[in-house]
């Protein structure tokens, strides 16, 4: 199996790399540079790395990056200052969710593609009745006023779910959405849930990068864990 991975040299994104790597896959990358990706998977045969930045490659160049790949996930956040959170593109991730989305469809092949986002316990589940309280939501709306990234990722993942939908023929999708993130050197046990089970603003649960980059890698290679989720947001959680 191929999976292209956006976002690869993020502290998730690189995570990521390694499970699909360590599960023998092949695995192409986009990144800006590769010095924030490590020697041990830099020069990993089953590792093919494209120096470029995704928002300013042709749809040609792209499409030969997606063709052939079985999955494609996405790792991309904004970095986290002035610049990274209120200059352009502010809408990183929307834009490159449906510009490959655009290119596969394109280009469909006899199996569709999976098509897995990384996003956040912040944003909602439209298609289900997540109900917040009254305070959560004035906070949200904050957010959105005051923070594009929070939008980005609102966008991003209503693109899968409103334009891409169900039943798509040609791509397949998950929208992970992790809790307060954390680094633990380890995969640890969690749990996963089709809603959040907690307040992420006031009652923020954790969830480690490293066990996000193992769930992300079991959903793209493992069709038993993939079946109940495809087409859904799953909440992720360190279990405690």
């Amino acid at each position: 199996m191929t999976t292209l991975v956006v976002g690869a040299s993020g502290e998730t994104g690189r995570l990521l790399v390694e499970q699909l790597l360590n599960r023998g896959e092949s695995v192409r990358v986009i990144v800006r540079s590769d010095a924030n990706l490590p020697e041990t998977i830099k020069n990993h045969t089953g590792l093919s790395i494209t120096q470029a930045s995704i928002t300013e490659m042709s749809d040609t160049a792209l499409a030969e990056l997606v063709a052939g790949c079985d999955a494609v996930a996405s790792c991309l956040g904004h970095t986290l200052s002035f610049k990274g959170v209120y200059g352009q593109p502010r809408r990183l991730v929307t834009d490159t969710v449906r510009r490959i989305c655009t290119v596969i469809q394109k280009n469909a092949s006899e199996q569709p593609v999976k098509y897995v986002l990384m996003n956040t316990t912040g944003n909602k589940n439209q298609d289900l009745s997540e109900h917040t309280s009254f305070r959560h939501n004035a906070v949200i709306g904050l957010l959105r006023l005051l923070l594009p990234p929070h939008v980005d990722n609102e966008k991003a993942a209503d693109f899968l779910r409103t334009k891409i939908g169900q039943n798509n023929p040609a791509i397949e999708w998950v929208a992970v959405r992790p809790d307060g993130l954390i680094d633990n050197p380890d995969v640890s046990e969690y749990d996963l849930h089709p809603s959040p089970t907690r307040d992420p603003i006031f009652d923020s649960g954790q969830t480690s990068r490293i066990n996000v980059a193992h769930f992300m890698a079991e959903l793209m290679t493992n069709t038993e864990t993939w079946a109940p989720w495809k087409g859904q947001m799953p909440v992720i959680y360190n279990r405690n």
